[in-house]
């Protein structure tokens, strides 16, 4: 039987799952990721990237249907996955480090929704704050919750933005693809290419690419996006399983790659 991946229905994850959706919409508003921009994203925390990566050893996602594993195997899964399909080393990569801006854990907070308690400010499906919000989210039953819905600068389609301004002109909810995207556009050294960030910044934005929203506010170069993101979104998703690695173990083919893009002193998050 072919496993089915996203399935949020199935009863033994349904209940935490759907407390972690109801959260993220309830309390993802403007203000809330404009607060976050401005709190996380100070670049004064040096950490080489293999010490955040072993720090993903010890947090498990919430939001994801699928693992219960420490997210870290997850990245090694993806990365392996990519490697074995013979796809270009910056892809390896990032299929190696896509998550590693839930490291926020280390230094977040519970109100914020960044620590491993609440996490509703760091995983799960992004969507589009300063708009509608689509259908085409998670349990859609909870866009009525987030109080920015009661605000007619917010509740429109298009609410605080240009028709066509294109995805990298939007403000996304706070999490970890935005966290790792600025933590990385900030490195001196990072050298990846335009297709890897653009899947690091937005893998989680799946009410675009799966569900087909936000049509009024994407521009031509949306597109190529969303081909990169469904390219490496069969990486991303489909390589879940309980297999396990060891991160010391992988260390001596992946850090070189790493050193190649990034460098190898620390960097700043």
């Amino acid at each position: 039987m072919e496993k089915v991946f996203r399935n949020y229905e199935v009863l033994d994850v349904n209940a935490a799952v759907r407390e972690h959706y109801r959260k993220m919409r309830q309390n993802q508003t403007v203000d809330y990721v404009q607060k976050m921009h401005k709190k996380y994203l100070t670049f004064d925390k040096p950490m080489l990237l293999w010490e955040a990566m072993s720090h993903l050893n010890s947090l498990i996602d919430v939001s994801d249907p699928d693992l219960d594993l420490p997210n870290v195997q997850h990245l090694i899964q993806s990365a392996e996955a990519i490697r074995a399909d013979g796809r270009p080393d910056w892809m390896q990569l990032v299929g190696l480090i896509h998550d590693l801006g839930k490291v926020m854990f280390l230094w977040g907070a519970d109100e914020d929704g960044t620590s491993q308690a609440e996490q509703w400010g760091m995983v799960g499906d992004v969507f589009v704050v300063g708009c509608a919000l689509p259908d085409s989210c998670v349990y859609p039953e909870f866009n009525a919750l987030n109080p920015d819905m009661q605000n007619d600068r917010y509740n429109t389609s298009i609410g605080i933005y240009e028709q066509g301004c294109g995805m990298d002109n939007l403000l996304l909810a706070w999490g970890h693809d935005e966290y790792l995207f600025q933590v990385l556009s900030n490195h001196q050294n990072n050298t990846l290419p335009e297709e890897a960030m653009a899947m690091i910044r937005y893998h989680s934005f799946y009410p675009w690419h799966t569900g087909g929203s936000y049509s009024e506010l994407l521009n031509d170069k949306d597109q190529k996006y969303l081909e990169w993101i469904r390219d490496f979104n069969r990486y991303d998703l489909y390589t879940k399983s309980n297999k396990t690695y060891d991160l010391e173990e992988i260390k001596d083919y992946y850090l070189p790659i790493a050193e190649k893009y990034l460098g190898s002193g620390p960097i700043f998050w």
